[in-house]
């Protein structure tokens, strides 16, 4: 079974695990151009999305849950940082898919945390 058939009916799983696929993707291009700062800042912060969001499947309190969201979301704001740069800068790989695909997730999480905090 694949993460993908084992998480179908999580939004949010399968689009950071997907983003994270294509960080490891898009670092392993900045790593062949020898931009080894950025890339493993970026495949920290980029990957990481996702962990933290598995991670909230299994919290012990809705408290907790939110929390484990809230360092998704820093993580995620990390890593939009890292794709700025990347995008500002004329020797970096175009990374716009990205910040299109890291703009959906915030937008995910964000409702996911508004709404968890309105529910008793």
């Amino acid at each position: 079974m694949t993460f993908n058939e084992k998480y179908k009916d999580n939004a949010l799983l399968i689009k950071t695990f997907n983003f994270a696929l294509n960080i490891i993707d898009y670092t392993t291009e900045l790593q062949d151009q020898k931009k080894f700062v950025i890339a493993n800042q970026l495949l920290k912060s980029g990957t990481s999305i996702g962990a933290n969001s598995r991670e909230s499947q299994n919290a012990e309190s809705k408290a907790d849950f939110i929390h484990k969201l809230k360092i998704a979301i820093k993580e995620a704001d990390e890593t939009e940082y890292w794709l700025f740069l990347c995008d500002a800068h004329k020797s970096y790989p175009n990374c716009k898919d990205l910040l299109n695909e890291l703009s959906e997730i915030l937008k995910i999480l964000n409702k996911i945390i508004s709404t968890s905090k309105m529910r008793n």
